[in-house]
């Protein structure tokens, strides 16, 4: 008998087998419950964009671009510069997507993406104001699945901040008039904020970092965390319909903070 998840069977004898190989300390891939899989970041795929990334986490591949642009400010914020994340997980990247707008697992990602840069801010929005009320630079990051092997949030928050740490951005002046003129002057992103998102899954009784596709099939939930600088907890976002202690909280915050500088310097040393 096999489960059928997600457009992904999960034969009962392999769920049985992961459980037990779990109950044992042990992974299907040789890996300790906290230990990630092998992360490959590449630059300069899209030239049209102001940064890119293409990051590789094990078998799951996901490129994340960013643009900067003027545009009208929001009418609460009139002295800051806008922020805009969009996801799209195409059938390319797996059986399991649709062709179609994306769909709520492509929206909750975009969304926990945003949550991580918005605040604490990824960036000095206020300096992205040129004219305030009239013109600011808009910040906009679109992510791609092009493979999905598990862990897609992980995958997705390296991108974007190894996309972010390369962005420059088209410097404007503003004549005595008022009138916007764009230069041949390009300028680095400031990026004065750093978060990183690590996401556990439970599994019976077991809390694992970085879960493969087959992991995160059989989850009962999952838990991703985002830290930024200074060990502030940027958010937390759960999601499946299994259940998580105190304990299990607490056990998966305290792994988050322990694995935080090692994720950030993967990230710093491969722009370096």
């Amino acid at each position: 008998m096999s489960e059928f998840k997600y457009g992904v069977f999960i034969p009962k004898i392999k769920q049985k087998f992961i459980l037990n190989l779990l109950n044992n300390k042990k992974r299907v891939d040789n890996r300790d419950f906290i230990e990630y899989r092998k992360i490959k970041i590449k630059y300069g795929h899209i030239p049209n964009a102001d940064g890119c990334a293409e990051v590789q986490l094990g078998n799951t591949i996901v490129i994340a671009g960013v643009k900067l642009d003027l545009t009208n400010p929001y009418p609460s914020e009139p002295d800051r510069g806008t922020l805009i994340v969009n996801a799209e997980f195409p059938p390319v990247a797996s059986p399991d997507f649709e062709p179609g707008p994306p769909d709520e697992n492509a929206i909750e990602l975009a969304r926990i993406i945003d949550r991580g840069l918005r605040k604490p801010e990824v960036v000095d929005f206020k300096k992205l104001c040129i004219v305030p009320g009239k013109k600011v630079y808009g910040l906009w990051i679109d992510i791609y699945a092009l493979n999905h092997d598990g862990n897609l949030i992980d995958a997705a928050g390296i991108a974007t901040m190894a996309a972010l740490l390369t962005a420059k951005y088209t410097k404007v002046d503003v004549s005595p008039t008022g009138e916007i003129i764009r230069t041949n002057e390009r300028l680095p992103l400031e990026v004065i904020n750093f978060p990183v998102y690590i996401t556990h899954v439970k599994i019976g009784e077991h809390l694992i970092i970085d879960p493969n596709l087959e992991e995160e099939m059989i989850a009962d939930c999952k838990l991703t965390t985002i830290i930024s600088n200074g060990n502030l907890i940027g958010g937390i976002q759960k999601s499946g319909s299994g259940a998580l202690s105190i304990e299990d909280i607490n056990q998966a915050l305290e792994n988050s903070l322990k694995i935080y500088p090692r994720i950030k310097e993967i990230i710093t040393s491969s722009v370096k």
